[in-house]
């Protein structure tokens, strides 16, 4: 069954002028800014004497950049809109991950490379010199829990952990990290020798923090707030559309002043429906209206599953609308659109929306997984558009998605912008293939909700 979804019988817009992308000049800033961390560290240090000198020394350097990438970690989690739609949710993503990974990796340095050069220095064990770092010295008990707290988070954050552990599991230890980061930010200023004593650094320290923590005050519980006040959101109808896919229509006031656009997605929590403790991802799937948006959500995990249970009249919670992959990336009058799977959701808005030529290619298991087909197909009609599918045979082989079969399918690929949508391994073989076709990296537009 397909959804009924009004749609405005007008022409797609013209494409706009593809903003420039701050990704360049930010990702300049925050180098620097681990440069200017190092250059404290060697402004402070005269000179380094002997084994427990390096390996202290490097410790402090360690630390003072786990300190730099919390607040990086932290600021990447803020959602400020400018990183969200003009840079990408999916490279904001990869980002927040790798910042992840290199807090974790260098709080474990610092964590090893002090106690060991305290332990030569003082000509302890490492185990003693430990004891009485964490017990005698000044904010370490609550370091120290930071400590173990990140190192959770980390650990639940890695993929394959991820994969056996619920959604909801996940986001609440990864909310943990502002606590984490709250704990041990007496002991930098404490111990840190680079800032104790120095008025300047300590000011400076104090104004990074205290910035991000404005960032994640405003962006992600005052916007937010304003915005569910503001617009009052309520589901309006729940429909099914294919085994395990449901449509939720959400309607509500003048959202036509939310500045959606087709492709974004918004974070939903349904309040009284017990959801409303996650906040979760989901694209539009239509256009956005001016008092309803609509979402479709393939049932994959506990919170996706009881989407469909819910009821009209139940309350909505939602943060955005987040996300790039828009018209506004366009840079061609010509545009293939490669889904799998429930990835059709934000392309079935693109493809009603995106201006020029259109091409649509759904890839699913069988006819009965075709989710939204109705639509796609009336959309195809009205504006001349042409929808492919590729489809398991008989046998329940996958059609390969190559080079050549894209080339055979759309013969002028490379002059076309392609957005693709769908499981992370369908999109990675799907790139390789557009990428051995001749399409241009530039014009190969992909997100992704995975950190």
């Amino acid at each position: 069954m397909t959804t009924v979804y009004e749609r405005h019988r007008t022409a797609p817009p013209r494409a706009a002028g593809r903003p420039r992308s701050p990704a360049g000049p930010l990702l300049a800033a925050l180098w620097a800014g681990a440069a200017a961390v190092v250059a404290l560290w060697w402004a402070d240090t005269a000179s380094v004497v002997g084994p427990a000198g390096w390996l202290t020394g490097a410790g402090r350097i360690a630390g003072l950049l786990c300190g730099y990438a919390c607040a990086v970690l932290v600021g990447l989690m803020a959602r400020v809109p400018l990183l969200e739609r003009r840079i990408g949710s999916d490279r904001v993503a990869r980002w927040h991950a790798g910042a992840g990974r290199s807090t974790i990796c260098l709080l474990v340095a610092h964590v090893v490379l002090v106690l060991a050069g305290y332990a030569a220095q003082d000509h302890r064990s490492l185990v003693a010199e430990t004891l009485t770092v964490v017990l005698d010295y000044p904010e370490m008990l609550k370091a120290t829990a930071g400590t173990v707290v990140l190192l959770a988070v980390g650990v639940t954050s890695v993929r394959a952990v991820r994969r056996r552990t619920g959604y909801e599991f996940w986001y609440y230890v990864h909310l943990l990290t502002y606590a984490a980061v709250f704990l041990a930010f007496g002991h930098q200023l404490a111990l840190g020798n680079d800032l104790n004593g120095r008025p300047v650094a300590t000011a400076a320290w104090y104004a990074l923090y205290l910035g991000v923590a404005a960032l994640v005050l405003w962006f992600r519980v005052l916007v937010p707030v304003r915005l569910n006040l503001r617009h009052r959101l309520r589901v309006e109808s729940v429909h099914p559309e294919a085994p395990g896919v449901y449509s939720v229509v959400v309607r509500g006031r003048r959202l036509d002043r939310l500045d959606a656009r087709a492709g974004q997605f918004f974070r939903w929590r349904f309040l009284g429906a017990r959801l409303g403790w996650t906040s979760t991802p989901y694209s539009l799937s239509a256009p956005p209206r001016g008092d309803r948006l609509r979402i479709t959500v393939k049932a994959l995990g506990g919170h996706s599953a009881a989407v469909a249970l819910l009821r009209p009249g139940t309350r909505v919670w939602a943060e955005g609308p987040y996300g790039s992959l828009t018209v506004g990336r366009q840079t061609s009058s010509k545009a293939l659109l490669v889904a799998a799977g429930v990835g059709i959701t934000p392309l079935r808005a693109l493809f009603e929306t995106l201006p020029g030529e259109v091409t649509l290619l759904y890839r699913a298991h069988g006819a009965q997984d075709l989710a939204l087909g109705g639509e796609l197909e009336a959309i195809a009609r009205w504006r001349g558009a042409r929808v492919l599918y590729a489809l398991n045979d008989e046998h329940g082989r996958r059609p390969a998605l190559t080079a050549a079969s894209l080339r055979t399918a759309v013969p002028d690929l490379p002059g076309h912008d392609v957005y693709v949508c769908g499981p992370h391994g369908f999109a990675r073989d799907v790139y390789e293939a557009l990428r051995a076709a001749g399409v241009p990296d530039r014009r190969i537009h992909h997100e992704s909700f995975e950190l």
